[in-house]
């Protein structure tokens, strides 16, 4: 069966960096729910069993993770993910919505952490086997302003206690990402109302809606390298 490609969403400079990103999500997945749209909504690391327990480790605060054994650890986490939960989701012709996937693993493991990234990608290919999104919105948001609001929200997780200069490399690699493929990203003004946000996120996405009937919608997830996948 063929597959249709997938759409990730996720938020700028790091993880969930008060930029709004699970606000919109949800506001998203809400409206296709309203649409009695069939679809699947997983995250990045976890999603599943084992991609779960790796996300514990990679988030805990009180570990000292090199930088090597990270990405290949987020790779373990992202190979089930597509294997188990992904793939399924799209041959059932369902929507999919992930929170980040990885274009992330970019971001963080290459801009941020300094990894090649050739090698990334090569990696980043093996484990999501080519699946690639459709759309990828990145709400962008100053390094400092959204440190602020994640002291707010309390205990900060292993990544969120990175220094500012990582959030700003970290900011800066996902704008050069959206910039090397403007036809699959969406960069917004995090700081704009979230209701201005929701109606520009909700119009790229009936931009991508396939028109014909039968056809499924878009999902959420991301690749890197992989060739994209076309709507089925």
């Amino acid at each position: 069966m063929a597959e249709e490609g997938t759409t990730t969403y996720h938020s700028s400079p790091s993880r969930p960096e008060g930029a709004g990103k699970s606000t919109q999500l949800a506001r998203l997945v809400a409206r296709l729910a309203a649409l009695d749209v069939p679809h699947t909504v997983t995250k990045e690391p976890g999603g599943t069993s084992a991609g779960d327990r790796i996300r514990a480790a990679v988030l805990d605060p009180e570990l000292h993770i090199e930088p090597l054994a990270e990405f290949l650890l987020y790779s373990a986490s992202r190979a089930q993910l597509v294997r188990e939960v992904l793939r399924p989701a799209l041959a059932r012709g369902e929507a999919v919505i992930c929170d980040r996937y990885a274009d992330s693993t970019l971001a963080y493991q290459g801009y941020g952490r300094g990894l090649p990234m050739d090698f990334l990608q090569t990696v980043t290919a093996e484990a999501t086997g080519g699946l690639t999104p459709n759309l990828t919105v990145l709400l962008d948001l100053d390094p400092a302003l959204g440190l602020e609001r994640v002291v707010v929200r309390g205990q900060k997780d292993r990544l969120e206690q990175a220094d500012l200069g990582f959030h700003g490399r970290l900011r800066q690699g996902f704008l050069t990402l959206a910039a090397g493929q403007p036809e699959r990203w969406l960069v917004l003004d995090a700081t704009r109302p979230a209701d201005e946000l929701e109606e520009t996120i909700w119009g790229r996405v009936e931009a991508c809606w396939p028109s014909k009937p039968g056809y499924s919608p878009l999902t959420f997830t991301s690749n890197s390298s992989g060739q994209r996948l076309p709507v089925r």
